[in-house]
Order: C-alpha cells, then sequence, then structure tokens
C-alpha cells in the first residue's frame, strides 16, 4: 500500500510517497513540485496539476492525503495554498483511491505525540519513523512524508472507530 502525501502550496508544493514493509514505514520518494511566481495564476494551476496526476499515475497510491488548510494568518498565502489543495484533492479524486485531509496539528500530535511540534521535531521524526539517515529537507518534503506516515500509522484505528460507529472515515 503506497500513500502519497502532499504538502500543498503554489510556488512549492511537497510530496511524499511512503509505504509499509514489514512492520515498518519506508519512504518510497520525495520532492517539491515548484512553479515560478511569474507565471499566470492559471498556468502554475496546470503545471501542478499535471505534475500531481504523473506522480498519481507514477505511484498508483492506495490513498492520498492532502493537508487540510486550518489556519494562516497572511489571507493571500492562504489563498494560494488553498488553490493549491484544491487542484491536489481533485487529482486524488480523479484517481479513485481514497483521499484524506490532516490539519498540521493533527500530523503532529499523531508522529511527534505534541500538537505544537516544531518544524524541526518534525522533520527529525519522520527521519527516525522512515529509518532515514538524515532529516528530509526542504521541509516541504518532510510535511509530505509526514502526512503520508501520519495516514498509515492512523488509519487502522480511523477504520476501527467507523466501524463501531457507523460513522464514515
Amino acid at each position: 500500500m503506497f500513500v502519497l502525501g502532499i504538502d500543498p502550496g503554489l510556488s512549492r508544493c511537497g510530496y511524499g510517497v511512503v509505504t509499509r514493509r514489514g512492520g515498518s514505514l519506508v519512504a518510497v520518494a520525495g520532492g517539491v513540485v515548484s512553479t515560478a511566481p511569474s507565471m499566470p495564476l492559471p498556468d502554475r494551476l496546470r503545471t501542478l496539476s499535471d505534475e500531481l496526476r504523473a506522480l498519481v499515475a507514477e505511484y498508483r497510491p492506495s490513498a492520498v492525503v492532502v493537508e487540510r488548510v486550518f489556519f494562516q494568518v497572511n489571507a493571500r498565502t492562504a489563498m494560494a495554498t488553498g488553490q493549491a489543495a484544491g487542484v491536489a484533492l481533485v487529482a486524488a479524486a480523479e484517481s479513485g483511491c481514497e483521499v484524506a485531509q490532516y490539519t498540521s496539528n493533527e500530523v503532529k500530535q499523531a508522529l511527534v505525540g505534541y500538537g505544537s511540534a516544531t518544524k524541526d521535531q518534525v522533520q527529525r521524526m519522520v527521519a527516525s519513523l522512515l529509518g532515514l539517515s538524515e532529516p528530509p529537507s526542504p521541509p516541504d518534503v518532510a510535511d509530505a512524508l509526514a502526512l503520508a506516515a501520519c495516514h498509515l500509522t492512523t488509519q487502522p484505528l480511523r477504520r476501527a472507530v467507523a466501524a463501531a460507529t457507523g460513522e464514515p472515515l
């Protein structure tokens, strides 16, 4: 089971592919899709869409996890992040795989045990969980890998709760 994590951003959109081998989580791929701020917005969104669709086609994930934009101080940044998240959600939904969203705080709580963990703490925990020799960089990649790892570690419990309560995932 491959899980594709996406840390949405218009200038830099991080992605990370994680799988479970035996009892361990393993990073399969990670990187950043970049668009130039000088490009017109529709072209940037199309580039992002094309790249994310290509990643979904290449890795054929069982699930795609997109960070839910929960809070941003800068409205302009929030709009750009929201647009990138929308493109990622459409690419995931078109593939027919499971689509999930987690806030940054949910990921931090699941992986670090503290919802207000720092970027550095998340990067170090991702490296530890995935058996990487050093923390993934840039932070966009670490965040995307963290999203995928969060989904793989919390999904069994979420499914059990949904089955017990009759509520959807």
